[in-house]
């Protein structure tokens, strides 16, 4: 028999789950909005499919699902997310992006101290989240990622796109990374409020790969920690370790190492919140059809 387990959690200030969906400018309106005042979490597991149940108290009252199926490490594992319907929706586009006061929506694809490289798929609909594969074989880092590792939800980095300010580089295709360098573990799927810190300019293969260097609002040193000298002081040796993480993780495999651009230095929280206004501002093309999506799945 499946085990189930819950957790009870009195409000939605310290916890994961999907948030509320005051956007302001410049940020755009998401195309489904959630909104939370409480949240009671629920999980049951079973050999072949694992729901965890975020029940949120509002004024739509929405019942929003993360359903994990198949087997994890498989290639049929995929990680979908529903509303209180039963419909599948997207991580990527239908998760508001922005909750207000500098507060932003981060989903977690990989947890820290894993190896297995999980991405939401963006050419699958729905866009669940899935190991990445190469010449059909799951991929794995070569040692695992030290911080929790995801996306920012409705952004896109243009491949049409060249940034004058990173060589002249091109958008990867993707929503924008996030590391969170928060003490706790968290898991695939999981939703958190962040705060971005810094930003690193990473350059993939001449392809632009922003990352977003944040922190969840629950992590006992938030309060400390607004801006990138602050990350610094709290966390020393973060940024550099990093920085050089991802410059690094593609050697063992016999490819050069990545670059970055921006004098090889992480910019600051200004600098961040310009990188998530630009992304976003390309995804809402996107997801207007005013930039082709090619392969992309906007549902």
């Amino acid at each position: 028999m499946a085990a189930t387990r819950a957790i009870a959690i009195a409000t939605n200030s310290t916890c994961s789950s999907f948030l509320t969906n005051h956007i302001h400018k410049p940020f755009l309106l998401p195309r489904t909005t959630f909104s939370i005042n409480n949240l009671r979490l629920s999980s049951s597991s079973s050999s072949k499919t694992k729901t965890r149940s975020f029940t949120c108290r509002a004024i739509y009252n929405p019942q929003l699902l993360v359903k994990e199926d198949g087997q994890p490490e498989t290639l049929d594992y995929r990680v979908f997310f529903h509303d209180q319907s039963g419909k599948k929706v997207s991580p990527w586009h239908d998760i508001p992006l922005q909750i207000g006061d500098g507060v932003f929506n981060f989903i977690v694809e990989i947890p820290k101290e894993s190896s297995a490289k999980m991405e939401v798929a963006t050419d699958e609909a729905f866009t669940p989240i899935k190991q990445d594969t190469k010449k059909g074989k799951l991929r794995f880092y070569p040692y695992n990622i030290h911080w929790n590792y995801g996306l920012l939800p409705q952004t896109w980095e243009d491949p049409s796109s060249a940034n004058s300010e990173v060589e002249g580089a091109f958008g990867d295709n993707d929503p924008v990374d996030v590391v969170e360098i928060g003490e706790t573990r968290r898991k695939i799927g999981d939703v958190l409020k962040i705060k971005p810190l810094a930003a690193l300019a990473m350059i993939d293969e001449g392809e632009l790969d922003w990352k977003i260097v944040a922190i969840s609002l629950d992590d006992p040193k938030a309060s400390l920690v607004n801006d990138i000298d602050d990350v610094e002081k709290h966390f020393p040796g973060t940024l550099t370790a990093i920085r050089d993480w991802f410059r690094d993780y593609k050697i063992p495999d016999g490819k050069p190492a990545n670059r970055f651009g921006l004098g090889n230095q992480a910019a600051d929280k200004d600098y961040a919140l310009k990188v998530i206004k630009e992304t976003n501002e390309s995804w809402s093309k996107l997801i207007k059809r005013s930039i082709p999506a090619g392969e992309l799945s906007l549902a």
